[in-house]
């Protein structure tokens, strides 16, 4: 009997054990791409794409990230980025643009950062952003900019899903949502939000742990009762 009731006690506090670990463990990093409050339709932004390294023995040494041809934008820029190079390739456009007075006949339809070196790259454990000038923003909702990462492995990871139910995709393309030109700024109550569940997440862990602690302590006393019965 005593046996019994120690395998399944061992099976609780195992349970317990992965849940704890599981909240604790962070999300999967991905591509990205964030424009702050520069991301109004008809306008020019600053958007950034932030790379992080998933890799535990690779560098990340390029990253190709392609502009929705059916959204062409009259212009694109790069900033420099020590140890990188940018180039850029262009797709002569259907229907011209109109651009301060002036007809665009192609649009950037590709960026290629690539590291000089391999000790340039973006090493495991570490992310780079890469800053892009744009404009003029289409009018629409979103803005989807599929990205290829390559390490210095020779891997390759395709961030080039669309989301298009519920369930987020493995590899998800980046998404610049984009919103009115007469709309406000967005209020901070998201970003206040998010910090709040960063600040309670550790204050959650330390709970279920000192629950675990207590489980433990109370079996042991159960089994000292029982023997003492």
């Amino acid at each position: 009997m005593r046996s019994v009731l120690g395998r399944k006690l061992l099976v609780v506090l195992g349970v317990a054990f992965v849940g704890v670990v599981a909240l604790a463990a962070p999300a999967s990093a991905h591509v990205t791409i964030d424009a702050g409050t520069t991301n109004k339709q008809g306008g020019y932004s600053r958007a950034v794409f932030r790379v992080p390294n998933e890799s535990d023995t690779a560098s990340t040494v390029k990253l190709e990230v392609n502009l929705p041809e059916s959204q062409p934008l009259s212009s694109v820029r790069t900033m420099p980025i020590p140890g990188w190079k940018a180039e850029m390739e262009k797709t002569k456009l259907a229907t011209p643009l109109e651009s301060h007075g002036r007809k665009i006949t192609e649009a950037v339809t590709k960026i290629t950062w690539t590291a000089l070196t391999p000790e340039d790259g973006i090493k495991p454990g570490q992310f780079l952003e890469f800053p892009v000038s744009m404009g003029a923003m289409p009018t629409a909702d979103q803005m989807v900019f599929k990205a290829l990462q390559t390490y210095s492995d020779g891997s390759i990871v395709r961030w080039i899903e669309e989301k298009t139910g519920a369930e987020e995709p493995a590899k998800p393309a980046p998404v610049l949502k984009l919103v009115a030109a007469d709309a406000s700024p967005a209020a901070p109550k998201a970003e206040a939000k998010s910090t709040e569940n960063r600040a309670t997440l550790p204050l959650a862990i330390t709970g279920a742990v000192a629950g675990l602690l207590g489980l433990g302590l109370g079996a042991a006393a159960f089994a000292r009762g029982r023997r003492a019965a």
